[in-house]
């Protein structure tokens, strides 16, 4: 496997003391250098006439990788390490969001008015007209990010107190990028019943759903319950916001080598929750040949499958291997390492691959650079990124401002199609299918497509 780019996933904090003398600030940077580091700011803390402290901000590839760096700094003479510190633990200390209030309490008031007793006036009003929660509650503008903690990013089942870490990442994006409040709710439970039971019982602070983290194929099942039980959108963001993303990468990438949709071979690797639903909606885009491959090969007829992986049988047989021949597309939500450049020259011309396996792809981009013509992955360090967060929080953006019932196919279809609109066709590049994800544009085009295809669905409450 390629050595993984230096990020800053494994950024650290490295104080130092050394003699205040030509040289040794070189030679800490040589060492950093030298062991594969990734040299950012560099501060003077200190300084006197026979020694300087000095701050390196350095990027690593991994854990492992990190240790070396300290290890290699650590070994030159007449240096000393006074302090390392993981950054990205630091960012987490205390959690990464809280809780403001809108309304500044200084004066009588305003404390009769929000709270007792001018609030039971308010209460009352509700309760009379449900409709009003909309208007006179934060309900909306509030999801609820809803997590047992089985499938946490690609690390297994962590566990709800594992998996808030990242919850609560999904609800800073979901405000910085879209506006839209969010709180994660991790449950002590990954029993299908009691999650839906509890999801459906909280419902009413919320204006939408977003269920995370949740293993396959019980995904599919909560999902689908809750979508039939609930009158506000319930959306998956492993399935259906990868789906979108992919999608309208898909659609630019096929404009880059000038292939059509229904014309293309696609074969996926991963048949789980993602790769189910991204084939669904590519399906449902047009796509006609689509072939998809778990870790037991090609999902032939005479295999005994879930009802997921039945709605890609087909009857071809074989290994991955066997399925790229011939392939125009490679889409990846599997596991790393799993396509060989030896595969991908069996591929059609001008092949586009999607290795989206995080945080290691399914072949690293720097193997088949020239076999390659549209390379994207997961990953922020290499060109055209498929991120969830360019669809999830206008997704949910155009949902709660129109009020929306549920999330449709057609609500999801239009997203893709925004997003990839924001890439004119004078940028559109091999290295450019998507656009970036602080493209200030992107939340707000996929809300406005979001809530037109609402108002055609017949879903929106407007």
């Amino acid at each position: 496997m390629t050595q993984l780019t230096p990020n800053p996933s494994f950024s650290l904090t490295i104080q130092v003391e050394l003699f205040n003398q030509p040289g040794q600030l070189a030679a800490v940077t040589n060492a950093i250098a030298t062991s594969g580091g990734n040299i950012g700011h560099i501060r003077l803390i200190t300084q006197s006439r026979t020694q300087s402290v000095r701050e390196f901000i350095v990027d690593a590839s991994s854990t492992d990788h990190a240790d070396c760096l300290v290890a290699a700094i650590k070994a030159l003479p007449d240096v000393t390490v006074l302090k390392v510190s993981d950054r990205t633990f630091e960012l987490h200390q205390g959690g990464k969001i809280c809780v403001e209030s809108r309304i500044g309490l200084k004066e009588q008031a305003t404390l009769a008015m929000a709270y007792t007793p001018g609030v039971g006036r308010v209460s009352k009003a509700i309760a009379d007209d449900p409709s009003q929660v909309f208007n006179l509650t934060v309900k909306s503008n509030m999801v609820a990010i809803v997590s047992d903690g089985s499938a946490v990013l690609g690390l297994g089942n962590l566990g709800p107190e594992g998996a808030l870490p990242v919850m609560e990442g999904k609800a800073l994006l979901f405000k910085e990028f879209g506006g839209v409040d969010a709180f994660p709710i991790c449950l002590a439970t990954q029993d299908t019943e009691e999650i839906i039971t509890t999801v459906k019982h909280i419902s009413p602070v919320f204006g939408g759903i977003n269920l995370e983290d949740i293993s396959s194929p019980r995904c599919f099942e909560i999902e689908r319950r809750l979508r039939a039980e609930l009158d506000i959108p319930v959306f998956h963001d492993d399935q259906h916001g990868t789906a979108i993303v992919t999608l309208a990468a898909l659609y630019n990438a096929l404009k880059v080598v000038n292939k059509s949709i229904d014309q293309v071979k696609i074969i996926f690797n991963g048949a789980g929750a993602a790769g189910v639903a991204v084939a669904r909606l590519i399906r449902q885009a047009g796509a006609k040949t689509l072939w998809m491959c778990d870790s037991q090969g090609i999902l032939s007829r005479d295999r005994d499958l879930t009802p997921e992986k039945k709605e890609f049988a087909v009857e071809a047989k074989g290994t991955l291997a066997d399925a790229m021949q011939g392939a125009d597309v490679f889409i990846g939500l599997s596991v790393p390492g799993v396509l060989t450049p030896e595969m991908v020259k069996t591929m059609n011309p001008d092949p586009i691959v999607f290795a989206m396996a995080n945080p290691i792809p399914e072949i690293q981009p720097e193997l088949v650079r020239d076999l390659v013509t549209v390379m994207a992955t997961g990953r922020s360090d290499y060109a055209n990124q498929i991120n969830n967060v360019l669809a999830f929080p206008g997704i949910f953006r155009g949902a709660l401002d129109c009020r929306a019932r549920e999330i449709t196919s057609r609500m999801c279809l239009e997203a893709a199609a925004a997003i990839a609109s924001l890439v004119p066709p004078q940028d559109l590049n091999p290295e450019q299918i998507i656009p970036s994800v602080f493209d200030d544009r992107v939340a707000p085009a996929v809300a406005a497509s979001v809530k037109q295809a609402a108002r055609e669905d017949g879903v929106s409450r407007e």
